[in-house]
């Protein structure tokens, strides 16, 4: 595959949808498991925006990997590693995060059975900011090869 240059238009639509259904998680009642549980929707929401999140996530990625860097039929955690080798995501933290997300995601899409409403709080509760940081890592990668 060549390389033929992003589109930052594909990549500022994705990260915002991802940060639009970040910004939707956290508007649940999800102070207290107690608060999330007492509307059924709520882990049914959780589970929704949550997927859309993370594939919009790993669009962008494959998006810029494939225009970026000739890089392309990617499975999720190859995206992952395959960002942070090519500076998309620098912070070591960050990188690691979206390797697990790609995990998560498989587990979210072939696993969602085993999801439960419980693990959708916790993940309210404790990882929305590890999303919302590669969301950011790949917009400022985005303007920079954009800009290249």
């Amino acid at each position: 595959m060549t390389p033929t240059g992003i589109s930052l238009k594909i990549v500022r639509e994705r990260l915002d949808y991802a940060e639009e259904c970040l910004r939707e998680l956290r508007a649940l009642p999800s102070e207290d498991l107690e608060a999330f549980l007492s509307d059924r929707r709520n882990p049914l929401a959780a589970d929704a925006l949550l997927r859309r999140a993370i594939e919009a996530l790993f669009d962008t990625a494959r998006h810029m990997l494939a225009k970026g860097f000739g890089v392309g039929k990617l499975e999720y955690r190859e995206i992952a590693r395959q960002a942070k080798e090519r500076d998309l995501l620098t912070n070591d933290g960050t990188a690691e995060a979206f390797r697990k997300i790609a995990g998560y995601r498989n587990r979210l899409i072939h696993h969602y059975e085993e999801v439960t409403p419980e693990e959708l709080h916790g993940i309210i509760q404790n990882h929305l900011d590890d999303l919302e940081a590669v969301a950011a890592e790949l917009r400022a990668s985005g303007r920079r090869l954009a800009s290249a």
